[in-house]
């Protein structure tokens, strides 16, 4: 009886003949979503990491903006106090929608074009990247290229993200007083309504000159920074010189932070003079030219008392303490998350292992 029970009981076929299994019925693809990540890892980096940059630096870039274009100085807590009684929390994010989903595409479109040009680099072998020279001119090259090109669409954006944030004293320039400000749209049809539609490139040239100088200054620095500082030639974080005993995780802090400061600094008066430039025409003041802005801004509206050297370098550089902390914060935090995010993407389990 027990033989036959053992005869008469269903057999499990052998493994090699089994049937594949079913795909699941799951709306969530876990194997099509790691792929989508590996095979857009530097936009979904990007992107992830310019959120939370963009987010945490904003006040202090609105700031930023508000002391370059002010005529009388002011320290950066009295400046926020007015901004916080006049206009509220809100003020310090006026138009923080522009950059949190706008200029955070085109920072990812940016790093896009800076990661395939640096690849382009390495399949043709055209520098050895080993080298820290050699390193740092591919990336500095790499970053003319994203932010040369990245300038034709991010001028737009920038041009209304100052607009928002100067919203008050453009309104002062014209005689206007603003009781509830404008929209975003509202401000963008105002722009297209006085200037016509091109009047959103309204000083496109000193846009594109500052950002193919700033961003290739960038990225020579943070690339040569990170060879100097250990960085594999996988891309991977290596151990760190001894005359720099740091964490390895804080490398892309310290690297993000220096170069975005030390190019901000540089760049900084010819952003100061695009500042001023764009708030004229906005303000619908009658237009200066580049030269006769700057030599305004050193020496002062009276070329009977002239401003001293020393003073009008204070006036360019008004607003480059909270810049530089805005840079710190900013750049410090994106290519922290950026290689967190990378590093997460790379120890995602392989389809095809």
């Amino acid at each position: 009886m027990d033989g036959q029970r053992s005869s008469s009981a269903p057999t499990r076929p052998p493994a090699h003949s089994r049937p594949p299994p079913r795909p699941s019925n799951s709306v969530f693809d876990t194997v099509a979503f790691h792929d989508f990540l590996r095979n857009n890892k530097a936009v979904v980096c990007a992107l992830s990491a310019s959120y939370i940059s963009t987010f945490a630096g904003y006040p202090l870039d609105s700031l930023k903006s508000r002391l370059q274009t002010t005529k009388t100085p002011i320290t950066v807590p009295r400046l926020a106090v007015l901004v916080y009684r006049d206009e509220g929390i809100v003020g310090f994010y006026r138009g923080l929608w522009i950059p949190l989903m706008t200029i955070s595409f085109v920072r990812a479109a940016s790093f896009t074009i800076y990661t395939r040009t640096k690849e382009y680099f390495r399949d043709h072998t055209a520098l050895d990247t080993s080298k820290i020279l050699n390193a740092a001119g591919v990336g500095g090259i790499s970053g003319a290229m994203a932010g040369s090109l990245i300038s034709f669409t991010s001028t737009p954006f920038e041009l209304v993200k100052i607009r928002r944030q100067l919203e008050f004293a453009i309104a002062q320039k014209k005689g206007v007083h603003i009781v509830k400000p404008p929209s975003t749209l509202d401000a963008v049809r105002d722009i297209v309504r006085d200037r016509g539609k091109l009047g959103l490139y309204t000083g496109f040239r000193l846009h594109f000159l500052r950002d193919t100088l700033g961003t290739a200054l960038y990225f020579f620095e943070y690339d040569g920074m990170r060879h100097l500082l250990g960085r594999l030639p996988s891309g991977e974080q290596g151990p760190t010189p001894a005359w720099l005993p740091i964490h390895q995780s804080l490398v892309p802090f310290v690297c993000g932070s220096f170069s975005g400061v030390t190019s901000w600094a540089l760049i900084y008066p010819l952003d100061v003079v695009k500042t001023k430039v764009q708030q004229r025409a906005l303000a619908g003041e009658q237009y200066r030219g580049v030269g006769e802005t700057l030599h305004r801004l050193i020496r002062g509206p009276d070329p009977a008392h002239p401003k001293t050297l020393l003073a009008g370098a204070a006036r360019i550089y008004r607003g480059l303490g909270v810049s530089a902390l805005r840079s710190v914060t900013t750049h410090g935090l994106l290519w922290t998350f950026f290689d967190l995010t990378a590093g997460y993407i790379d120890r995602l389990p392989d389809s095809n292992a």
